[in-house]
């Protein structure tokens, strides 16, 4: 109750914490703006479009002495803090830099220093070339283009520094090679992201784009092959990491548990779930609830009405939250867009790419659908009718595109918006969310939310197991598609992802949605009848990106 108190009238005493607390987190968004500037640019930060990343020799040693001055200084300004919420966010910045610098300091020590060029100057060119990006920051993507290709005065093109970083760490001993799986997948997908970046230059008519463009499809070329040559003989024919790098991964991401313990409640609910679902299919006539997925999968949406289909079904799930009391929903429109085919490469699952956060001029998030996969492969995963409850339910609302849509219209602290991201939260929230909707689905989007339960708690074991030596990918291949009755090209995503794309980032779905639900739990044995469950949801959302840890605190302490 003491610190409810403290925490309540700190709010009402301060009412400017935000502005005192954003000046705390300028300290590393400097950073960020003068080594990574088209990051900076992509979270709102103005002035940064026509700079590029700082690749000069000894960046990476002034990196570091730009971050520890950071974090020092931050740490001086937490001892003497008064403001408990201002206090909290510094807090959350100090773990921020923590976390960043234990994983230089594993990658300096052990890893090949190697960037898939082509898939950077794609996501950087993406960031300028949108049509939520005003026109007048368009041609920005042009000049990025000249310094990425050495073509503008006292640039290096990206491909001679990145090939010069490679040659340096392969004279070194001991180095750690990116697995064969993940060098081979970056050479595959060269080519697409140049094609990228070109449809990008092409569609929003960007004056003299030629001459850079064609110069840096030649450098990748030759950057391509000095990989295939160089580096791909050396990777790891084995995809798993050691057991402290990805238990580092699993930090990163949120997830603060030993692997064997989350993958052991991972198997439990798997089980649990299964056993909802043979109940659900029943009730539809089955026997077999994945003889009910077939059947609703050959009820295909195609070509342009999928589009259509899903706005549709986003308003019958607003109607739903409405009916209900179950969140406040945003005043802004939410949008769905088909991922182009270099998306879909760099990121080829649903996704949510989130809104500028700083200095918003009306930006939204925007659901991504990706529909294209593998070659040969095709997906069947989300273009049903069953599926876009709760896809529509995760992605958008009442998911993430509700946090990014409540941090615009509400405003909330840069270190809540931005560095307290984490994957556990994020995708926490996400799942959660679609548990809160189940109840109020049809029978077939109530089988299907729990497919999609079922696979992130297939994940949570899955990619553990995989890095332990405990499964094969094979047999990872096998319960994805004959248990979770995913297609073979969304099988095959997931266990790209597990292996080598992202390890350890697939288990933070089930992970976050574990903690908030506890969290809930408790809140309601606390208050009784007295519970409800939109301020529950609004208050979470008020909170920002709070890891789960935090957000229990705050929440049993003020909510």
């Amino acid at each position: 109750m003491f610190l409810r108190l403290i925490l309540l009238t700190t709010a009402v005493a301060h009412a400017g914490w935000v502005e005192r607390s954003n000046e705390n987190t300028q300290l590393l968004l400097k950073v960020v703006a003068a080594f990574e500037p088209e990051g900076a640019a992509s979270m709102g930060i103005d002035g940064m479009d026509e700079r590029i990343m700082d690749r000069k020799p000894e960046h990476r040693e002034r990196f570091r002495k730009a971050t520890e001055e950071a974090h020092a200084e931050l740490i001086k300004r937490a001892s003497v803090e008064k403001d408990v919420l201002v206090k909290q966010d510094l807090e959350i910045l100090i773990e921020s830099v923590r976390r960043q610098m234990r994983a230089m300091d594993n990658a300096e020590k052990r890893s090949l220093r190697w960037t898939d060029v082509a898939q950077t100057v794609f996501f950087s060119t993406q960031g300028l070339l949108d049509d939520q990006v005003a026109a007048a920051r368009r041609p920005a993507a042009l000049a990025r283009l000249k310094k990425y290709t050495g073509l503008e005065p006292g640039y290096e093109p990206l491909t001679v520094i990145a090939e010069r970083e490679i040659r340096e760490r392969l004279k070194m001993e001991g180095i750690f090679f990116p697995s064969k799986l993940a060098i081979d997948n970056s050479l595959k997908n060269s080519e697409t992201y140049v094609k990228g970046v070109g449809a990008l230059l092409d569609k929003y008519k960007i004056p003299g784009f030629e001459e850079p463009y064609n110069l840096l499809k030649k450098q990748v070329a030759a950057y391509t092959e000095f990989v295939r040559k160089e580096v791909f003989p050396r990777g790891r024919d084995d995809f798993r990491l050691p057991e402290d790098m990805y238990a580092l991964a699993l930090e990163n991401f949120g997830v603060d548990i030993p692997p064997a313990q989350l993958a052991g409640m991972a198997h439990k609910s798997f089980t649990e779930f299964q056993h909802e679902m043979q109940v659900i299919a029943a009730k539809m006539g089955y026997s077999d609830y994945r003889d009910a997925i077939r059947e609703l999968k050959k009820k295909q949406i195609t070509g342009d009405v999928i589009l259509p289909f899903y706005r549709k079904r986003l308003g019958e799930i607003e109607s739903i939250v409405r009916k209900h009391n179950l969140v406040t929903l945003p005043t802004r429109e939410a949008r769905i867009v088909i991922a182009s085919e270099a998306e879909t490469a760099a990121q080829p699952a649903p996704h949510m790419r989130p809104p500028r956060l700083i200095g918003n001029k009306g930006e939204m998030g925007e659901f991504v659908l990706p529909l294209t996969a593998e070659k040969g492969l095709t997906y069947d995963d989300f273009t049903f009718d069953a599926a876009a409850w709760t896809l529509t339910a995760h992605e958008l609302r009442p998911g993430h595109e509700m946090q990014f849509a409540s941090m615009v219209e509400k405003g909330v602290s840069n270190a809540r918006a931005i560095f307290a991201f984490n994957s556990t939260n994020v995708e926490g929230w996400g799942l959660y969310t679609e548990w809160v909707l189940k109840p109020y689905m049809p029978l077939e989007g109530q089988l299907i939310s729990l497919q999609h339960r079922l696979m992130r708690a297939a994940r949570a074991y899955l990619d553990p197991e995989l890095h332990m030596g405990k499964i094969k990918p094979e047999e990872a291949q096998a319960v994805l598609e004959n248990d979770v009755m995913l297609s073979q090209a969304m099988a095959t995503q997931e266990v790209q992802r597990y292996t080598f794309r992202m390890p350890g980032q697939a288990t933070s779905y089930y992970y976050g949605y574990t903690r908030l639900l506890e969290l809930r739990a408790e809140v309601e044995k606390k208050q009784g009848a007295k519970f409800d469950a939109k301020k529950f949801h609004d208050f979470v959302l008020s909170q920002g990106l709070l890891p789960p840890a935090l957000m229990r605190k705050t929440v049993l302490a003020a909510f």
